[in-house]
């Protein structure tokens, strides 16, 4: 989960994804995953759909980035039930560091954690949760600030809390919100806790596989902004009433990886690279060599792949030693500079043996295109 700088105008959006999670810091509890080089949008106005049952916790919806698309998409926030008595959700969110927009992943603990000071409302308006506590071992709901039904869940009470109104969905930067971790937050991230649990990942990969959640297309009002329990996107869903703010999308938004042009400058990871082409040899007017061609095309393309997920699942290894040794800031940027040394070099290897391959293979004398 690491590093890249994005230069050239706007080259769109160079992102670096890493499955492993690593703490580094904008605080120092920092879950990093994903850098892209513009912020996401603000946070659409909806309301929260009913709790839909005792022991249920609301975990507050999001704009997530997806490489493949080359576009931030909507996870709907949902009602979803605690995965052990005691805990409660810290959110994800986006903070600005050193010219990039960084994504922290969200967290199971027993007690919230920092959270960018982003107000998700429902109870998370920027610090800690007001939604709601524990309390001998039964959760009870604030039912000034949640959608409760006292029909269903009677364990409630009424707590006004003063907010101020704020769609900035992400912390530091032109326009971010100005906040940071306080000690309790940081002894927070140092508690025993634990990440996603397997109703909110394919809560998130449905998300991400719905077109209609995905910034460009929506303009920052999601059809599906909450819903009633993980993954029902159709049954008890609500749609965003309005957008945030303006929506404004990147100088050059035409989706997916930007692509290298001779090399692989400004990329850490290779699951940051553009899809490697496959392409068809060309035509010789020699039938058997075509086909030698088209075999020696797939081997290498098969081979440049397999060689990118081998390096990609070491550095995510790394990453992961790195989080279980606790290493410093300094020992992670040396990390992702020889990261970023390894994926250029394999990359440049790459380019000269497919520019080689393609020598061999021109037509010569009377061949044809």
């Amino acid at each position: 989960m690491r590093r890249m700088t994005v230069e050239r105008t706007l080259r769109f959006a160079l992102t670096v994804v890493c499955v492993s999670m690593a703490c580094l810091s904008v605080s120092s509890s920092a879950q990093i995953g994903i850098s892209v080089s513009f912020g996401p949008p603000a946070l659409p106005v909806f309301d929260q759909p009913v709790c839909p049952g005792d022991g249920y916790m609301w975990t507050p919806g999001y704009w997530a980035w997806d490489p493949g698309a080359g576009d931030y998409y909507w996870v709907p926030g949902t009602w979803l039930l605690a995965p052990q008595v005691g805990y409660l959700w810290t959110p994800p969110w986006w903070g600005w560091e050193g010219g990039r927009f960084w994504f922290h992943d969200g967290w199971w603990g027993p007690t919230v954690g920092f959270y960018g000071g982003i107000n998700y409302g429902f109870g998370y308006f920027g610090n800690g949760f007001v939604g709601g506590r524990w309390d001998g071992g039964r959760f009870y709901y604030n039912k000034a600030v949640t959608n409760i039904n006292v029909v269903n869940v009677r364990n409630v009470f009424n707590e006004r809390v003063t907010v101020n109104e704020n769609r900035v969905s992400f912390n530091g930067g032109p326009g971010g919100v100005v906040a940071r971790a306080s000690a309790h937050e940081e002894e927070a991230f140092r508690q025993k806790r634990m990440g996603p649990v397997a109703g909110q990942t394919s809560h998130v990969e449905q998300a991400r596989s719905n077109r209609e959640l995905r910034a460009s297309v929506n303009q920052g009002r999601p059809p599906i902004a909450a819903t009633g329990r993980a993954g029902e996107f159709s049954h008890g869903a609500v749609a965003a009433r309005e957008a945030g703010g303006a929506y404004h999308a990147p100088a050059e938004h035409g989706g997916g990886a930007a692509r290298e042009e001779g090399g692989a400058r400004n990329v850490t990871h290779p699951n940051e690279l553009a899809p490697i082409e496959r392409g068809a040899a060309p035509k010789t007017g020699d039938t058997r060599l075509d086909q030698q061609n088209q075999q020696e095309r797939e081997q290498l393309y098969n081979r440049q792949n397999q060689e990118r997920q081998q390096l990609q699942t070491q550095q995510e290894r790394e990453h992961q030693q790195a989080q279980q040794r606790n290493d410093s800031q300094v020992q992670r940027q040396q990390m992702e500079q020889r990261h970023q040394q390894q994926t250029q070099q394999m990359q440049q290897r790459h380019v000269q043996e497919r520019q080689q391959m393609e020598t061999r293979q021109a037509p010569r004398g009377g061949g044809r295109r």
